[in-house]
């Protein structure tokens, strides 16, 4: 399936996604955008023999037509550190370094977490093709929270933005990301746009209809003190709010919280939830959090149904493990949580609950070990659960969140073992000892 964007201005412009050939007939997943910012997508068809350009305008204009078009003005941003923690992934930090440097923010620098290397290779490419332009760190701990940790120490900016080393950024991503903080002095955190860069595999084409990362084309800010009506769970479902990577953080408020939880994310037994548990400490401290559709980062999905598979049992654990995590750290949040609890239990089902096809595939259209076919259109409902996901994933999920508390505290005590002042932290002179309250503050570890 093809990536392209489409600006619905007066003239019209059609150009291929990052990295994707010029659109040709076929199907094509299009992010349209007005007056330069994204407003929806669609999924559209281009017969062979057909003007791409005049097939897809016609639709968007049906579908995302009307309205005045926005222009892209100056915004007021404060400076900023861009954390990307990366492991033996060099090709790809390349395509992701590029584009952050090619930002339009006007005072950034960029920190690149080497975590646990085992080669020379991520030191090489920062050393000979980015030289001063790019800061150079190691975290021999293993774990994308620690490595975060180890970014938050490096950064100087007012506000800390994290991405992955599998994306590509719009050029407008950090200043439509950093701009709210600006305008909201009670903000701690923000997060953004999630969109695929490769629809080439049914693993990618299955992960999108599931709803990919994306949380919507309409922004929204969520506050402590005015809980949002219809979510009964909220603080507790920080799937709603973004993911790790496209998000920022207010510096002084993401040291406020002690980072992130070090026995949490990809690279430890937890297997994931270090960003979720970041966006309910903020909150749960009393500060706003909020997403904006302009802030733009375009993902590389897994390729292959093993990875898919992986990726299943990894957002079920990660789930469970940061709530294991806030908990123990915020042990006050437990009767909140605990009346939650009947609620959340039903929401679980519902989120790992497998669906068909709208075709009636079976199975949701499942792809099995040679790859199959997805059988799902693209773009999923962004939140609506009526896309399909096959059973063998949804057992997956839920195997793994009965796993996450368990990874959860395999992670703490292996953590017992690191030296002090091995594992990274925002905060000179801490340890991993827990600090007998179960709270995280300033001079307690946040790993």
């Amino acid at each position: 399936m093809q990536i392209a964007e489409l600006e619905l201005d007066g003239t019209g412009s059609l150009r291929p996604g990052p990295g994707s050939p010029p659109v040709t007939h076929g199907e094509v997943f299009v992010l349209v955008r007005r007056g330069g910012r994204p407003v929806g997508t669609l999924l559209g068809r281009v017969p062979e023999g057909a003007d791409p350009k005049a097939v897809l305008l016609t639709l968007a204009a049906r579908e995302h037509g009307g309205g005045p078009v926005a222009s892209v003005s100056a915004l007021t941003v404060p400076s900023v550190t861009v954390v990307v923690a990366t492991r033996e992934r060099s090709g790809q930090l390349a395509h992701a370094l590029d584009s952050l440097l090619a930002q339009d923010h006007p005072d950034f620098e960029i920190v690149v977490v080497d975590n646990a290397p085992v080669t020379d290779a991520t030191r090489d490419l920062v050393a000979h093709k980015y030289a001063e332009r790019v800061q150079y760190v190691t975290e021999p701990v293993p774990g994308l929270a620690v490595a975060h940790n180890r970014g938050v120490a490096a950064a100087r900016g007012e506000v800390i933005a994290f991405t992955d080393d599998d994306v590509v950024a719009d050029p407008r991503w950090l200043t439509e990301l950093t701009a709210p903080f600006a305008a909201d002095p009670g903000l701690g955190c923000a997060t953004g746009l999630i969109l695929p860069a490769r629809l080439r595999t049914p693993a990618q084409v299955l992960l999108e209809s599931h709803g990919g990362f994306a949380k919507g084309f309409t922004a929204r800010t969520y506050d402590p003190y005015d809980p949002p009506a219809g979510e009964p769970l909220f603080p507790f479902t920080a799937g709603r709010f973004g993911s790790g990577a496209n998000m920022a953080f207010r510096a002084a408020v993401l040291r406020e919280v002690g980072g992130f939880d070090p026995a949490t994310g990809a690279g430890t037994p937890a297997r994931g939830g270090d960003d979720l548990y970041g966006f309910v400490r903020v909150l749960a401290q009393g500060h706003r959090l909020h997403y904006t559709p302009r802030a733009l980062v375009w993902h590389h999905h897994r390729e292959t149904w093993r990875d898919l598979e992986t990726q299943a049992f990894g957002y079920g654990a990660g789930l469970t493990a940061y709530l294991t995590a806030v908990l123990v750290n915020r042990p006050a949040l437990l009767p909140a949580f605990l009346a939650r609890l009947p609620r959340g239990a039903a929401y679980a089902r519902t989120l790992t609950a497998s669906r068909e096809a709208k075709d009636g595939t079976a199975e949701g259209g499942t792809a099995g070990a040679d790859g199959g076919t997805a059988g799902a259109g693209v773009p999923g409902g962004h939140d609506s659960r009526t896309h399909a996901w096959p059973r063998r994933l949804s057992r997956l999920q839920r195997r793994g969140m009965l796993y996450g508390p368990v990874g959860y505290l395999r992670a703490r005590r292996a953590l017992r073992g690191v030296p002090p002042g091995r594992v990274a932290s925002a905060f000179a002179g801490v340890s991993v000892d827990d600090p007998g309250d179960g709270s995280v503050g300033p001079r307690e570890e946040a790993r």
